[in-house]
């Protein structure tokens, strides 16, 4: 009887702790999906209920108007370029980090640090970097280049975006740098016994330790690349660096067309979760794991 009075204390307890969560993912979470789902269907702008129109958004949006397009070719020009510069470089910077070198503790938090620099204090010393006069164009005045307007010049704002997205490198240098502190240094001692040089070592042992971590540092670059938001409010948009969120953000909050948003949300929804699924699919091709038996 103690027994069971217990069991039903400690089960209590566990949903009295886990009803507040409960309450957060329903009504703060899982409440606004499914909303915006049903306003994707609809007619809204705010100050009349919303009216049905079913598939007339989608519609509108993948055959009347080109600027949808235009933002999805910009956002998948931003993602496709940057994510890959940004795993190799903190792959890079991961693999010196972890060399006996002086000084190497203040390197890492260095290095770490500007990933945890507020996205729009980033922005504002960027735009300054990359103006005109700026500080970037000068040093490639010192070797003859004339540096373009970065993020005035619709030509070369992307690659402004791109070139401002790695300063965060730092955040997936961490995380590849405890990957290759976790890679067993017999591995390496039996590789060089059998003659291994040191790219062959890289290329044979640390790649294939680290590629669960590469995996996730591209999943997850991916769906950031795809929500990039911030840089570009800030920076100003037009044709040339509208992207799918601000597009979005535009819909809704300028012309006050909440169904249209809503469907344009969804849309980036299905794109993100066809990604991931073909780059899942795609990683058993090359991701390995400790253990793992491959037939």
């Amino acid at each position: 009887m103690q027994v069971l009075n217990s069991r039903r204390r400690e089960s209590l307890a566990f949903f009295a702790f886990i009803t507040p969560w409960l309450v957060g993912l329903i009504g703060l979470t899982l409440g606004p999906i499914f909303a915006s789902l049903y306003l994707s269907f609809t007619d809204w702008n705010l100050f009349q209920p919303p009216h049905w129109v079913g598939l007339a958004n989608y519609k509108t949006l993948l055959t009347k108007t080109p600027l949808f397009w235009e933002a999805l070719w910009n956002t998948a020009y931003y993602a496709v370029i940057s994510v890959p510069l940004g795993i190799l470089i903190a792959l890079v910077l991961a693999v010196l980090l972890n060399q006996r070198v002086v000084l190497r503790r203040w390197f890492r938090t260095a290095f770490y640090l500007p990933s945890t620099i507020p996205v729009v204090a980033v922005v504002m010393l960027w735009s300054w970097l990359l103006a005109p006069s700026g500080l970037f164009n000068e040093f490639l005045g010192l070797f003859g280049i004339h540096g373009p307007a970065w993020l005035i010049d619709n030509a070369w704002i992307k690659p402004g975006l791109i070139i401002m997205s790695l300063w965060g490198a730092g955040g997936g240098t961490v995380l590849f740098l405890a990957g290759l502190q976790g890679i067993p240094s017999y591995l390496y001692e039996a590789a060089e016994l059998d003659g291994a040089r040191s790219w062959s070592k890289f290329w044979r042992i640390t790649l294939p330790q680290l590629s669960p971590i590469i995996l996730f540092n591209l999943i997850n670059g991916i769906i950031g690349a795809m929500q990039v938001f911030t840089q570009v409010y800030i920076i100003g948009e037009n044709n040339a660096s509208t992207m799918m969120v601000p597009y979005l953000f535009k819909e809704a909050f300028q012309y006050y067309q909440m169904g249209m948003a809503s469907a344009i949300a969804w849309l980036l929804f299905i794109i993100i979760i066809v990604l991931t699924l073909i780059i899942l699919k795609w990683s058993s091709v090359w991701v390995y794991y400790e253990g793992e038996v491959r037939k």
